[in-house]
């Protein structure tokens, strides 16, 4: 299942995507920050929201993006 990487609310109206830690087809885990935010002089981690494959990235730096958007897809793996 495909679970959406969404940017929370930081306040911070338009946050900008800094950085990527992980690449495209890689393993991520619930809880590992995933992307940075840049909040005018402040940063913020965005955690991965499960355990899984980053599949897809939508927003690339230095991207403008709004609370609430989809910035990537990580494909879940199945719990054992």
């Amino acid at each position: 299942m495909r679970r959406p990487i969404i940017v929370p609310n930081v306040g911070y109206p338009t946050p900008v995507m800094s950085v990527w830690y992980a690449r495209t087809r890689e393993r991520v885990f619930a809880g590992d920050r995933i992307v940075e935010l840049l909040l005018g002089a402040a940063t913020f981690d965005v955690p991965a929201p499960c355990t899984g494959y980053l599949v897809e990235k939508i927003a690339l730096p230095p991207d403008r993006v709004a609370v609430g958007q989809i910035v990537g897809y990580i494909e879940e793996e199945p719990d054992d």
